[in-house]
């Protein structure tokens, strides 16, 4: 049995329909199963739980052989980073030792380093998580996914609907940082793959897609794959920190927040090797490919 955490979220959805794919069990762990019909219709087993209750974990892990993490939140405060995604790992990995879990695959995040732990509550988070499961003594796979795009969730709708409404593109300084976008199915078959392969476990593998480009260049492509002619502007960081000072207090999942202009204003987010490309020799989904799929 193969229990998912964050199976409901963007992300979680692609690998559970992945691992069914390919016919393995799954047991999805939710917090709402009235919201789960999808999972249900696929085949998954249904674990009610939440992240910041042990007791549950415990539950939701016993007699399941295959651990893939998935859980995480962009935004908040501090403690509940700690909260949610370091206590729960912590939590969860503890139950994982209790149940003889055999493998534990996480998904951290592209950029995640020593060097950025301390730009944001997120890299802090992440960074914490993977060094809980590095020493949790549980075979494990690390992945670090680049922006991961798809039709149905993630930033990329709200990029397309922001190109499709807006007169003016704007585009958050000079839009020469790089970014290397890959397909979610993509990211979902990189972790059906690692619960079953032997030759992958220990190993920490960056993922991205085939195409490095520009933020200049990715907002380019995307509307000339929508067949639009509207121009860009480039928006100094000082004047969007300004604008997430008022939208961070906006309620729900909030696309631009001043820990994200900090991540997008460090640097590159590509891959620093082709690790998981050699290793996992899986097809990638161009970019193009990519952006025709969600438009």
């Amino acid at each position: 049995m193969i229990l998912v955490t964050g199976a409901s979220g963007f992300v979680g959805g692609h690998v559970v329909h992945a691992l069914r794919g390919r016919d393995l069990p799954v047991r999805a762990l939710v917090r709402n199963p009235g919201k789960a019909g999808k999972l249900v219709a696929w085949g998954a087993e249904l674990a009610q739980g939440d992240m910041t209750d042990p007791d549950s974990l415990r539950r939701a892990v016993d007699g399941a052989e295959t651990i893939v993490h998935l859980v995480a939140i962009r935004q908040g405060r501090g403690q509940e980073f700690q909260r949610i995604m370091v206590d729960g790992t912590r939590d969860l990995l503890a139950a994982a030792n209790e149940a003889h879990v055999r493998r534990f695959v996480h998904m951290s995040a592209l950029g995640t380093s020593e060097q950025t732990k301390n730009l944001v509550p997120y890299f802090q988070a992440k960074w914490e998580t993977e060094q809980l499961v590095r020493g949790a003594g549980i075979p494990y796979v690390i992945f670090r996914p680049s922006f991961v795009f798809g039709p149905d969730g993630g930033i990329l709708p709200t990029f397309v609907k922001l190109a499709r409404l807006a007169p003016v593109t704007p585009i958050i300084g000079g839009g020469r940082q790089r970014i290397q976008p890959i397909w979610a199915d993509d990211v979902a078959a990189y972790f059906a793959e690692a619960v079953t392969r032997e030759d992958v476990a220990g190993r920490v593998f960056e993922l991205g897609g085939p195409d490095i480009v520009t933020w200049n260049e990715f907002w380019a492509e995307l509307k000339r794959v929508l067949g639009l002619r509207r121009p860009s502007i480039h928006v100094p960081i000082g004047l969007m920190q300004l604008n997430a000072v008022v939208t961070e207090w906006l309620p729900g999942n909030i696309p631009l927040t001043r820990d994200l202009l900090k991540m997008l204003e460090h640097g590159d987010n590509v891959v620093s090797a082709d690790d998981a490309v050699r290793t996992f020799a899986l097809p990638l989904s161009p970019l193009a490919d990519q952006l025709r799929q969600a438009a």
